[in-house]
């Protein structure tokens, strides 16, 4: 038996989008899994000792049985190679972005047979590509079975986010689901930074360099924000999602659910969605008992300002006759004690200090928390009467929480409303009337409404593939996921602007995966470990081990 063991780091999206991939290439390299571990960062511990990693988003023991017939998957490691594990003895790799069937056949295989045992380690989602050859074809319905199936939120998510839904229609009316996607990482990578004009946006520009310096970003650090928001790189702003929901016949009272467990800039930026839509609405606003899910915690250490330690009388004396010649000028009065809440949050350190300090303990035990937040609106918003996403295809890459929605929207409620907007045309849209946006003509308001309502048509949704099925299967999942009988249509093939087929397709392969499947107890040559991904890999693995 071969154990192939993953850890997963990044949001909710990242986590959802990865699981799905590596479940693929467990049974792709015919390996015993083990349940992986997921975490929001490196660091980012604090979840309750009630939980494992996996069980803390997702139901493990109906993970395990729902894919019982596609891959062996165990709760994890033998006793006796967790010692080994602690002593970092496996081999662990961290595959590149969109990582093809072959690179895992040539590069990982080798070492997962001489091992035995084999780490892989997922930072950011997207480790296998999306688009496979049409002879795994099997393999694409493998991701559709534990995306929509296998992977189950944990009963306590689905039983509060039946009840939040429960509650927005309790009115008798429709909601409409909207995220804006505004993350401060997202609005750092596209540039975005002009659009706040305040302090958010040195905020931006501090992340901004961290990427270029790690060599996530390739630009310049100061770049035109309005030529990217022009370009369809930028997020729509709520405000001008308020606009359009306006155009598109939405009355003021129309309930609507802000999804996503993070907007930058905060509360401020909601004032004219707000002012426009009064019943807007989140989880924190629906439901007080959030926290039951989070589960018993350990207390943490108050970060408060501690007092000098007290002095003997003989110190004192001390001090005194080392005080030099009298008479001696009054002490400097005391600094001002700085408090926890004005240690956490860019305004402890912006205004004085040029590098972000390391997170809280607080900080990060709620990047934990956010993963809560992002399931329980992930499940708000696939039951929505209607989808409004205000950053979806963003070009990065990376799986994006609004594509995720929409795919899943797309498998399960195919005729439910779920806009794409095209961000390009909506740009030059607002352009036109920049300067009375909250009156425009008429003729703009007909316009808008069109393209919205031709973006929530089948015409929005082949154009949304062209772009997002290249990048995450999980945004655009069909028809693999789709039921189909022999009495069914031909389906049309549709390709990109590159000539690729997106769905329905036959691409002309190279080499036949299917024979190079292993089998269990096979053996073939062996290659040396990399131990620069070892060691590479080595601090991340230190830093949770469920098992341990």
């Amino acid at each position: 038996m071969v154990l192939f063991m993953q850890k997963i780091y990044g949001g909710f999206e990242k986590i959802q989008s990865s699981i799905c991939d590596l479940i693929a290439v467990a049974r792709l390299l015919n390996a015993t899994l083990v349940i992986p571990e997921i975490q929001a960062t490196t660091r980012a511990k604090g979840i309750s000792p009630k939980f494992k990693s996996f069980s803390y988003l997702y139901d493990e023991d109906h993970f395990i049985h729902a894919l019982s017939s596609d891959v062996v998957i165990v709760h994890g490691l033998p006793k006796d190679l967790r010692e080994a594990r602690k002593k970092i003895k496996f081999p662990t790799v961290s595959p590149r972005n969109s990582a093809t069937p072959e690179y895992y056949i040539k590069e990982v295989l080798p070492r997962l047979i001489k091992s035995k045992v084999h780490g892989i380690i997922v930072n950011g989602g997207n480790c296998l590509q999306s688009i496979l050859p049409a002879s795994l074809e099997e393999f694409q319905k493998l991701r559709c079975r534990v995306a929509f199936y296998a992977l189950r939120l944990r009963p306590q998510i689905q039983a509060l986010g039946s009840q939040i839904v429960g509650r927005l229609r309790a009115s008798g009316r429709p909601y409409v689901a909207y995220h804006p996607g505004l993350l401060r990482d997202t609005l750092a990578f596209h540039g975005c930074a002009g659009l706040f004009r305040d302090i958010h946006t040195e905020l931006i520009q501090y992340r901004r360099n961290q990427m270029i310096k790690r060599g996530t970003v390739k630009e310049q650090l100061t770049v035109d924000s309005v030529s990217r928001k022009m370009a369809g790189l930028c997020p729509l702003m709520p405000e001008e999602v308020g606009l359009l929901l306006q155009a598109l016949g939405y009355p003021p009272t129309t309930i609507i659910f802000l999804a996503g467990s993070e907007t930058f800039g905060g509360q401020r930026m909601l004032i004219p969605l707000r002012a426009m839509f009064a019943n807007l609405v989140d989880r924190t606003s629906l439901y007080r008992e959030l926290f039951d899910l989070v589960g018993p915690e350990d207390p943490l250490t108050p970060d408060l300002p501690q007092p000098p330690p007290p002095k003997s009388e003989k110190q004192l004396i001390e001090e005194w006759k080392r005080a030099g010649p009298r008479p001696r000028p009054l002490p400097p009065p005391l600094a001002r004690p700085f408090y926890a809440h004005e240690k956490e949050g860019w305004y402890g350190w912006i205004g004085e200090n040029d590098t972000e300090p390391d997170a809280s303990l607080i900080e990060f035990r709620r990047q934990a928390h956010r993963l809560l937040w992002d399931a329980l609106d992930y499940f708000v918003s696939v039951e929505a009467d209607a989808f409004f996403p205000g950053f979806h295809n963003d070009g990065s890459g990376w799986p994006d929480y609004s594509s995720l929605v929409m795919g899943h929207r797309l498998y399960q409620t195919p005729s439910g409303i779920t806009y794409r907007p095209d961000r390009k045309i909506i740009a030059v849209l607002f352009e036109d009337v920049n300067d009375h946006r909250y009156h425009p003509p008429r003729n703009w308001t007909i316009a808008a409404r069109e393209h919205l309502n031709r973006s929530a048509s089948v015409e929005g949704v082949v154009s949304s593939a062209m772009l997002s099925r290249p990048v995450s299967f999980l945004a655009h999942p069909l028809p693999e996921c789709s039921c189909r009988t022999p009495k069914s249509p031909a389906v049309q093939p549709v390709k990109d602007s590159n000539g690729r087929f997106l769905f329905g397709g036959n691409e002309p392969q190279n080499e036949d995966y299917e024979d190079e499947l292993p089998e269990d107890g096979s053996s073939s040559d062996m290659q040396e470990s990399d131990r620069s991904d070892s060691n590479k890999s080595s601090e991340q693995d230190k830093e949770m081990d469920p098992d341990d």
